[in-house]
């Protein structure tokens, strides 16, 4: 039997008889296709029976017509799959070309400057006569700190100011102002985020991306100049002033404020000039910079409960490329002021790989997440489109980032301590906040809270990968959630579902997972946890029977380099609408020693399961654990938020601080369990003292990797 495949006209040979198909059968066919591409024998006759123009046609030739319009439809996307393979290689392979080029002057220019110093040191009168190197060699260390002239806040000076700060992040993306160096872990190709690259023996920190995304330059720029979107950090940006230019571009004065991470640093702010302009190539470039008194522009006074950090020259450059979508370079250079922090937190703020993870390579996934929504019109998890979960997400985390912070004009008050400064309580009644905040039972009872109260502490972790503390975290939740709070439950369950975040109500229920954001260097999701409820005392009536938890995972990939894991979760109805309000609590753990890890090999596994299982005659896990984690440090936050009466806050506040320390004192037995140097090659896992619970734990662990 042979196939034909040509446009509409199928047919088959069959005992030497050729069918040629009229545009009408063509068109009944097509129309069944499109209902059920793979019919039955049955369909197929009943195909026959109902289409009378197709009653001179036998089944058998039918089904070899269907053949044929599956093999054409098979090859139409796998030719519309590799060309779209070949857009991105071609693309990618030019970047790579680029970055080959920009590399090779970076390399000319170091074997320049070392003839040159060389000749220095070993002839001090050949270095006074030869002027020349010296200028070039100057030149281009002052690409990094130039001496600016006088300038003053007239759109002239602002102008200067703006075309210096396109020169000098020009220079860093695509020149040699920065020895840029890649990022430990990063490998590019088709199939990854980019090309992350982060500096070496410059000012501050910096980080650099170059990669390929599916959308039109302008709506690149669009999303990136709208950092709050994306940027989780990103508490505000606002627009003071916007002046445009006589080449096309605008000039845009503006303050941005950065959340804090944990709750032992101070928040950060900017105040920026941002210039947009379209080169001559066509290329679209956004690009950014702090303004300083030294400059004579227009000053922003300081902003208190805030350090005013520097950002240097950084921005975008955005490139439309052949047959769509664009090619973007990213710079982040800033300097946050380390000095701001206490010592032990200041690896956290002059860290380039941990700039590079949570700013630069977060730009570059937020475009990827949004090109594929462009494509993507599927209702994903639980009823909701992509953007919708995404934007789930982003709330989650903000509101997690709110309560970190507690700032006084989103309505924060800190309450008086207990004697002990462990726990920090904050209380929260503006209207903002409570705003959609009363909720009611299934069984009708109403739920009145009329405040809103936040417990929040930050803890030094030793010895442990923050990426296994958080899985064990999320997979075995009622080690740490049940807590001895059942004298609690009562009283505070009647203010709202939302008032026990985290707590379990009764046994661990069913998980939903909702796919969010999927890449090679980083994996986040969110799901929907079911805790069903269970009645311990006679006012249990009023207990909701089950109770849900929208929650939202990430950095939880132990071979990423400088990644903050997190999880974050709030209480849901079982029917929320999308703008249903939402109380988040949860961990983040943040690596402190990056730049120790970058040494290591950045593909080490730390493969728990096995070390557990070697005995007293096995020391591969000690080899293993030996050079990375002796040094391996994270500093982690917790923030749980409660609503409550107002009548009722001391009590709540008592409660919460009893059930945050707890889980404080949960946290570190399983930290102490999790380290690797309880792991011994002649002992195997050394019990710790006072924890017998801890090799129960760690059995539990290996068992669920397996």
């Amino acid at each position: 039997m042979a196939m034909s495949c040509k446009d509409g006209k199928t047919g088959s040979l069959d005992n030497g008889k050729y069918v040629r198909y009229t545009p009408e059968q063509v068109e009944a066919l097509e129309r069944l296709y499109h209902e059920c591409p793979k019919p039955s024998s049955i369909r197929r006759q009943q195909l026959i029976r109902e289409c009378p123009i197709l009653s001179n046609i036998e089944p058998k030739q039918i089904k070899v017509w269907f053949q044929n319009r599956r093999c054409r439809e098979k090859q139409r996307k796998e030719a519309s799959r590799l060309q779209a393979v070949n857009r991105k290689l071609t693309a990618m392979n030019k970047l790579l070309m680029e970055e080959n080029d920009r590399l090779q002057k970076q390399v000319s220019q170091l074997v320049y400057e070392n003839g040159y110093f060389r000749q220095h040191t070993q002839s001090t009168t050949l270095a006074t006569k030869d002027t020349s190197c010296e200028s070039v060699v100057t030149s281009g260390q002052h690409h990094l700190t130039p001496q600016h002239p006088p300038r003053d806040a007239s759109p002239a000076g602002l102008l200067s100011i703006a075309e210096e700060t396109l020169t000098e992040f020009l220079s860093k993306a695509t020149g040699t102002a920065v020895e840029w160096v890649q990022m430990p872990g990063m490998k590019p190709g088709p199939d990854s985020v980019g090309i992350v690259a982060i500096s070496h023996g410059c000012s501050g920190v910096a980080a650099r991306a170059c990669g390929l995304v599916g959308l039109e330059p302008t709506r690149v720029a669009e999303i990136l100049k709208d950092r709050p979107s994306w940027f989780r950090d990103c508490r505000a940006v606002e627009v003071l002033n916007v002046l445009p230019t006589a080449n096309g571009g605008t000039i845009e004065l503006l303050y941005m404020q950065l959340y804090a991470l944990t709750t032992l640093a101070p928040a950060r702010d900017f105040w920026l000039l941002r210039y947009t302009s379209v080169l001559e190539d066509g290329s679209l470039v956004v690009c950014e910079r702090s303004l300083k008194n030294i400059q004579n522009g227009p000053t922003m006074p300081p902003v208190q409960h805030f350090v005013r950090a520097e950002m240097l020259p950084s921005g975008y450059l955005i490139r439309p490329c052949e047959g769509g979508g664009s090619i973007i370079h990213i710079v982040d250079h800033m300097d946050l002021e380390p000095w701001s922090v206490p010592e032990v937190l200041r690896p956290l703020y002059e860290s380039s790989t941990v700039l590079a993870q949570k700013t630069t390579m977060a730009a570059l996934r937020q475009l990827r997440q949004m090109a594929q929504e462009v494509t993507q019109s599927s209702v994903n998890g639980w009823g909701r489109r992509p953007a919708a979960l995404r934007a789930l997400s982003q709330r989650l985390s903000r509101g997690f980032n709110e309560a970190v912070n507690g700032f006084t004009d989103e309505g924060w008050t800190v309450m008086g301590n207990d004697g002990m400064d462990d726990v920090t309580v904050l209380v929260n009644s503006s209207p903002d906040k409570l705003m959609g905040l009363n909720l009611s039972f299934a069984n009708g009872f109403p739920a009145v809270s009329n405040a809103v109260l936040c417990a929040k502490a930050s803890m030094l972790l030793q010895n442990v990968p923050p990426a296994i503390l958080l899985r064990f975290l999320r997979e075995h939740r009622s080690e740490w959630a049940d807590n001895n709070i059942d004298v609690y439950s009562a009283a505070a369950i009647k203010v709202g579902p939302c008032s026990l975040p985290g707590s379990r109500v009764g046994t661990f229920g069913s998980q939903v997972i909702l796919p969010l954001a999927h890449t090679i260097e980083h994996e986040e999701f969110m799901e929907v946890i079911k805790l069903e409820g269970v009645g311990h005392s006679p006012e249990d009536a009023i207990m909701p029977r089950d109770m849900f938890l929208l929650q939202l995972c990430s950095g939880m990939d132990e071979n990423a380099v400088g990644t903050c894991a997190e999880l974050i979760f709030a209480p849901i109805d079982a029917s929320f609408a999308d703008d249903a309000p939402l109380l988040p609590s949860g961990f983040r753990i943040i690596p402190l020693d990056s730049g120790k890890v970058e040494t290591s090999s950045p593909n080490r596994t730390l493969d728990l399961a096995s070390a557990l299982e070697i005995g007293p005659a096995g020391n591969r896990a000690t080899n293993n654990y030996s050079t990375n984690s002796t040094c391996m440090r994270s500093v982690m936050t917790i923030a749980f938020e409660f609503a409550f009466e107002s009548h009722m806050q001391e009590h709540v506040a008592t409660m919460a601080r009893q059930y945050v320390r707890s889980i404080i004192s949960s946290v570190q037995r399983v930290a102490l369990a999790l380290s690797p140097s309880n792991i011994s090659s002649q002992a195997g896992l050394r019990t710790p003292l006072g924890t017998p619970e801890a090799l129960t734990l760690a059995r539990w662990i290996c068992h669920s990797y397996r």
